[in-house]
């Protein structure tokens, strides 16, 4: 990414990755789950204790768009009990960089305050 202005003198634009990866983990609970993911597979109440404030029905629409999506991969496991995990894919294991810079420069450079004390 630069920020020459455009040759053509054309508007600036984001780059379509970039526009695609915001929408899609800016949107309200995705990044946080994909990020309580990095340890490894988790239970569906292990990720509800690990997100304070996300419902259960909130929990259950993201996590089923992440695996639509191919970025968390669900695993029945057999009982009993009976349980189910979610992992990363190998897709989803591919933010762990990105993810792990951004905590980073989060932790270097946004107060606590910024994000509710979280």
């Amino acid at each position: 990414m630069t920020s020459t202005p455009p040759a053509d003198g054309g508007a600036r634009a984001c780059p379509g990755g970039l526009t695609r990866a915001f929408a899609f983990l800016g949107k309200r609970w995705n990044g946080m789950i994909l990020g309580t993911l990095t340890e490894g597979p988790a239970g569906f109440a292990e990720l509800a204790r690990a997100l304070p404030g996300i419902s259960e029905s909130v929990l259950s629409d993201r996590l089923g768009e992440l695996a639509r999506v191919g970025l968390v991969q669900r695993t029945v496991r057999e009982g009993p009990p009976l349980g189910v995990s979610y992992q990363l894919t190998d897709r989803g294991a591919a933010l762990l960089p990105a993810l792990r810079a951004l905590a980073r420069w989060g932790d270097e450079n946004l107060p606590a305050e910024a994000s509710g004390g979280r």
